[in-house]
């Protein structure tokens, strides 16, 4: 839920010049190649579930949440085996993305259009600067949506928004800073039981670190951050409620649907079918009742 930490840092030398994104490519090229999807298991609750039962009500939903650990290749793993196997069984789909704010809509569509190259695309949606955790994680999951032309959604408030609410709050907002993200009545700032949690984490690894050392500032960007990519997927499920949409965001976005879920929950009906799945998630995560839907493990044995 923090702010990327990696970057793309690869360079490769083409004469005397260096391209910023051509080694981090080649590198996708190779994991592409060589990830294995492993064999899964899968739990509600405390239950074990069987796969194919699993796909079975997922693809009933209309928005499913896949929970990562952003720098996690098994989380990724994880990610495009169930978007290829809801793909199989013929649902409509679209994929929402954290990675990518929202000014850069436009690059994502020519991208799936075949208009411009993955090169290209990385230098139209700035990810080495906004996001920077290596593309070799996510570029299968980019693939293979252009190869089925899946749809891919923008969600992210621009970063220069975020930093400047996490510095001085949202009342400083001025009226061009809307342009992408929700009217400050949508901004629902009211559930304490988030509040609480993220206080731990400012507290823990945030302050004097983050781009606020106050922690209503900080809390305020979070939930700035999650309204925004709440009210671009409810947008899109509005325009297209037939289309499965799939939701690629950072674990801390999910837990116990106060993030994300809820949110786009308030904006649509509450008979709004949604679903929380978390990946590989770790023995405390799985001890707290309520946190996830779903627990999607990649089995270590193999």
């Amino acid at each position: 839920m923090a702010s990327p930490l990696g970057r793309c840092v690869g360079r490769l030398a083409v004469g005397r010049s260096w391209h910023p994104l051509a080694l981090s490519l080649a590198i996708a090229l190779f994991f592409a190649g060589t990830h294995s999807l492993k064999a899964q298991q899968v739990w509600r609750g405390g239950e074990s579930v069987p796969v194919q039962r699993a796909y079975a009500e997922w693809e009933q939903k209309h928005i499913l949440y896949l929970g990562e650990t952003h720098d996690r290749v098994a989380d990724h793993q994880a990610q495009l085996r169930i978007l290829q196997e809801l793909q199989r069984r013929g649902r409509p789909l679209a994929i929402a993305l954290e990675m990518i704010q929202r000014p850069f809509q436009a690059a994502l569509d020519a991208y799936i259009a075949g208009e411009i190259t993955e090169i290209e695309l990385l230098e139209q949606t700035q990810y080495a600067q906004r996001w920077g955790f290596p593309w070799s994680l996510y570029a299968p999951i980019f693939r293979f949506a252009k190869e089925q032309q899946i749809p891919l959604i923008a969600l992210n408030t621009p970063s220069e928004v975020t930093r400047q609410v996490a510095r001085q709050g949202l009342k400083s907002l001025r009226e061009d800073d809307f342009r992408y993200i929700p009217p400050l009545i949508d901004i629902d700032l009211s559930n304490t039981a988030y509040r609480d949690r993220l206080k731990e984490i400012f507290t823990a690894a945030h302050q004097g670190v983050s781009h606020s050392l106050n922690f209503d500032f900080f809390y305020q960007a979070q939930v700035l951050w999650d309204e925004t990519m709440a009210k671009v997927i409810a947008k899109h499920h509005q325009r297209d409620p037939e289309r499965l949409i799939v939701v690629l965001t950072g674990r801390g976005h999910v837990y116990f649907g106060d993030g994300i879920p809820q949110r786009v929950q308030r904006r649509l009906s509450p008979n709004l079918r949604q679903a929380i799945i978390l990946l590989n998630p770790t023995a405390m995560e799985k001890a707290k009742p309520g946190i996830a839907d779903w627990f999607w493990q990649n089995d270590p044995s193999l």
